[in-house]
């Protein structure tokens, strides 16, 4: 059987990989499934991004997608039809920020953490990962979340998905948190849904669209897709970039929130959506990885 030419690397229980496995089921795709380790070191993951470390990640050849906001985005420009674009890419900030800042410390407060798992988030982070702060903060932030719940819940007043009568990018976003919370913490989860019924209708009509055609592949078959791969064109470089970047410079991209390690690369390609970085793995050959704008430093290397 042919290898799917979208290839994810991922782990079954991370809240932003979920958003990107219902993207590829609302799309109907065919998808190799590569899954990582939820901690540090990832051997087979490092190569292919410079140092990025955080998943997901997309793979399509030699051309990989760090971030499930740039990685979705490839997904609706590769698959066509419904676009991802406009207000739905505010509701996505949200989720991944302030909404998923709700959920962390009512789940970590709850369950228990291996202590590697502890040390690894902290080294990501670079703050102290204090599940005992986590479990005091827990009251207050069960109170955010119920609370932007339910503007999910009124905001289905009208239709049966945030984005209208058919699923889109609002819905894969929203629904992270709800999915996340309620695989670690059901009956919390449970709780603080209680009296919102739009919502948990909603959370069943999402659940439904599925991850599309799943196909399991080791770490080591999609690094030779890589290697045996050419990176493709990208030339949409915006000449009125606020930084005066230039292709053929040589950049730094990291992250502004967390798991801030720099990714060298020299530029192909910068633009109010997305900036690409080429660069030459000693095992892989040539690399070109993609990067979200929003989210995301860029500074000269």
């Amino acid at each position: 059987m042919p290898q799917p030419d979208i290839i994810l690397h991922h782990y079954d229980t991370s809240p932003f990989s979920e958003k990107v496995r219902l993207l590829l089921g609302l799309k109907g795709l065919s998808w190799g499934s590569v899954i990582q380790p939820t901690i540090m070191p990832k051997p087979d993951l490092t190569p292919l991004t410079g140092g990025y470390r955080r998943i997901p990640v997309l793979q399509v050849g030699a051309d990989v997608y760090c971030d499930s906001q740039v990685i979705m985005a490839e997904i609706a420009a590769r698959a066509g039809g419904m676009p991802l674009g406009g207000a739905g890419w505010a509701v996505n900030l949200w989720a991944d920020r302030l909404f998923f800042q709700s959920a962390v410390p009512i789940i970590f407060g709850e369950i228990e953490v291996p202590k590697a798992f502890i040390e690894d988030r902290e080294k990501l982070s670079g703050r102290p990962f204090d599940t005992a702060q986590m479990k005091a903060a827990a009251g207050h932030m069960k109170q955010q979340w119920r609370a932007q719940a339910a503007w999910l819940d009124q905001a289905l007043a009208q239709s049966d998905f945030l984005a209208g009568d058919k699923p889109g990018l609002a819905d894969i976003a929203a629904y992270m948190n709800v999915w996340f919370l309620g695989g670690a913490v059901r009956q919390t989860t449970q709780e603080l849904m209680a009296g919102l019924d739009r919502l948990q209708a909603w959370r069943q009509r999402v659940r439904a669209i599925g991850h599309g055609d799943r196909h399991e592949m080791t770490p080591a078959e999609a690094l030779e897709v890589a290697k045996a791969a050419e990176p493709a064109a990208y030339a949409d470089h915006d000449a009125a970039d606020p930084l005066g970047l230039a292709p053929g410079v040589p950049v730094k991209v990291m992250a502004d929130d967390y798991g801030r390690d720099p990714i060298e690369g020299t530029l192909v390609a910068a633009n109010a959506g997305r900036v690409v970085i080429a660069r030459e793995d000693p095992a892989l050959g040539r690399l070109r990885v993609h990067f979200p704008r929003v989210g995301y430093a860029v500074v000269p290397g």
